[in-house]
């Protein structure tokens, strides 16, 4: 059995471990026949390690990343529309159509919009809205759009940029777009020596184009009135989102059963319990709304 990791990515920044999950479910849908799993090992930080049965090199994984995510521009999980402020009954044709699609070998539609939101929750502010996923960080303003990005990502994210964010040491050399789950996408003045409003944006493209692919794994579901996502806690401006860092090879079914585990998000998880599970470590943040964005905070070990 083959294996592979990737010193670029930290486990500790959600942005990375976004990008950790999405390369694992990218490779699982990519290589049917090669019993991918995934685990974690401790090198300066918590880096991602995948295992599949035969060779596996850096040059293996990335360009199987490439042809993976390849042609995904034209999809309708990126294409119907621009931000998830629609309307209930566009989001249940988009999700009916999702639904009517989906095989046992392709759900990836039905998945992303199990993951975007629900339209039996309604935004209590704009009751013509639905409520949509935590993962959320922008809406239009400022000419940022949610799934525009992603598909933006789509289009421009290129082989050496899906290398740069996984075996080498992030240099944040890529201009937008940004899905803004990185902690440095928080550029709030007071944090800055300059005006954040005419500085250019800077981060790691091919990072967020893998992260993007880890949203499936992060469902959402009514709870009485409020739309709850997978790995959230909290309630309107206060939410946190935690996350597990694990040591065995564990399959992508397996990891989707540990990330809504419920011990996860309690206030203080037991250690124990986890590590029983193989879960040797977890991290949380909190997301943050300054004016019409979102944003998430350094995480700390729960």
């Amino acid at each position: 059995m083959g294996s592979c990791r990737a010193i670029g990515l930290d486990g500790a920044n959600l942005l990375g471990f976004l990008a950790a999950v999405g390369t694992f479910a990218t490779l699982d849908r990519t290589w049917r026949d090669r019993d991918v799993r995934m685990a974690w090992v401790f090198d300066t930080a918590w880096r991602p390690v995948w295992h599949v049965s035969g060779n596996c090199s850096e040059q293996d994984v990335v360009e199987a990343l490439h042809r993976g995510l390849g042609g995904r521009d034209g999809t309708p999980e990126f294409t119907r529309f621009d931000d998830l402020t629609v309307s209930p009954s566009l989001f249940a044709e988009f999700a009916a159509q999702a639904a009517g699609s989906a095989s046992l070998s392709d759900r990836r539609w039905a998945d992303f919009a199990a993951a975007f939101g629900c339209e039996a929750t309604l935004d209590k502010n704009k009751k013509d809205q639905i409520q949509d996923t935590a993962l959320r960080t922008m809406s239009g303003a400022g000419h940022q759009h949610f799934i525009g990005f992603m598909r933006e990502l789509s289009q421009t994210t290129s082989l050496e940029h899906l290398r740069s964010a996984l075996f080498v040491t992030w240099r944040y050399d890529d201009t937008r777009p940004s899905m803004r789950w990185d902690p440095i996408d928080d550029r709030r003045y007071a944090l800055r020596a300059d005006d954040p409003s005419s500085a250019e944006i800077r981060t790691v493209r091919g990072a967020n184009r893998l992260a993007i692919e880890a949203i499936p794994c992060f469902p959402t579901a009514p709870h009485g009135r409020e739309l709850q996502t997978t790995g959230f806690t909290g309630r309107g401006r206060n939410r946190l989102i935690t996350w597990p860092i694990w040591e065995p090879c564990i399959t992508l079914p397996t990891l989707r059963s540990v990330l809504a585990h419920a011990e996860l998000i309690v206030e203080r998880p037991r250690r124990a319990l986890l590590q029983a599970m193989g879960v040797v470590e977890s991290y949380r943040c909190a997301r943050l709304t300054i004016g019409q964005f979102r944003n998430f905070t350094p995480a700390r070990a729960v």
